[in-house]
């Protein structure tokens, strides 16, 4: 059984560097549970939400950003709507998953590029464009064959569109990445 030493490893700058970004109080948490009863995904994390929440209060940066869990996460926000303190949880957890990608902590890769070929695609035609992000992100991840069997199926019912339909307002989309993510880096 893994034993965390909740009293040592402090790093005070990490947890106002979360509560900054998240606009969140995460010592409002009083480790009732309902935000890992209400995850869809605990069964495949490391690390519970609630147990996030935890390690956030006890300040381990380094415990939490080289979690599966905040790659896994689908921020569905059931953590959020569950939680009897209003916190966000959900937007916790996208500020650590941001924090450990920036920290080069990725460790669900196949998510990472999977998750930066949708930004692109949204970012590029102001929404997504399937075949687009598929293909980019098949030449990131060098899965080539895996579920190629379903194209051909996909295509021939029209789920997916051969070319891009950009929206109206694309621009401003594209202003919305930029002022978020500056240079356009993730």
């Amino acid at each position: 059984m893994d034993v965390l030493k909740l009293d040592s490893g402090y790093d005070a700058a990490f947890v106002e560097a979360v509560m900054n970004e998240s606009g969140q109080d995460p010592f409002a948490c009083y480790q009732c549970g309902n935000c890992t009863a209400g995850c869809p995904y605990t069964f495949v994390y490391d690390l519970p939400v609630h147990q996030i929440m935890r390690l956030l209060q006890a300040g381990h940066k380094g415990r939490i950003l080289q979690s599966h869990s905040l790659w896994l996460c689908a921020t569905c926000e059931s953590c959020t709507t569950r939680c009897p303190n209003n916190i966000d949880v959900a937007r916790i957890m996208d500020v650590l998953r941001h924090m450990a990608g920036r920290e080069g902590m990725i460790t669900e890769k196949q998510v990472k590029q999977f998750n930066d070929s949708f930004l692109d695609s949204v970012k590029k035609h102001g929404r997504v464009f399937e075949f687009g992000t598929l293909v980019k992100y098949i030449a990131r991840s060098g899965r080539f064959w895996s579920d190629a069997d379903l194209g051909p199926k996909v295509m021939r019912k029209g789920k997916i569109a051969p070319r891009p339909h950009d929206i109206k307002g694309k621009d401003e989309v594209a202003r919305i990445f930029h002022s978020v993510l500056g240079d356009g880096k993730k």
